[in-house]
């Protein structure tokens, strides 16, 4: 093999790849399809409403909400607009710095992620972790962030700091 030719997947690297691939794919697509059929709302959608409950004052900056979402400020401001029309959020400029729009979920926002969420736990619980057991849970949980750390490091322009981490990564 000459430097020039790709490290090609071997059998067991290929199916393990195969595995992730279809995961990636079809637990978001899960998550999604039982978001819209219980609560009329996509799994993006819940993330802001599930975002914003947590944070102090139910308040972010759009640009954490984006972070903690995994979305572009683009898309957010789109589901953010969609959410305001049916008034579960609110966004007004941050008094601190007018440059930064925050958002705020209101309490029919509340009472919507209140009504979701058992819901979409009970899908994740069977999704994700019925089907494993706990010494399982803990390995993927230990794989997942290093995969995670892998792309971080990949996505920083070089010579910065890779993205900070998740709450996840961090414990």
């Amino acid at each position: 093999m000459s430097a020039d030719e790709p490290r090609w997947l071997d059998d067991e690297e290929r199916a393990t790849w195969m595995a992730l691939i279809g995961t990636l794919v079809r637990l978001p697509a899960a998550l999604d399809a039982q978001l819209q059929r219980d609560a009329g709302i996509s799994h993006f959608a819940y993330q802001v409403l599930a975002g914003l409950s947590s944070a102090p004052g139910r308040t972010l900056r759009m640009s954490e909400l984006a972070t903690f979402t995994e979305g572009s400020l683009s898309r957010l401001s789109h589901v953010a607009a969609r959410l305001e029309r049916r008034g579960w959020v609110t966004r007004r400029p941050d008094p601190a710095d007018g440059r930064c729009t925050l958002a705020t979920l209101t309490e029919a926002g509340w009472e919507k992620v209140v009504a979701t969420a058992p819901g979409h736990v009970a899908e994740v619980r069977r999704l994700v972790f019925d089907p494993l057991t706990r010494e399982q849970q803990r390995r993927l949980r230990e794989i997942g962030h290093l995969i995670n750390a892998s792309v971080n490091a990949s996505l920083a322009p070089e010579g910065a700091l890779a993205p900070p981490l998740t709450q996840g990564e961090r414990s």
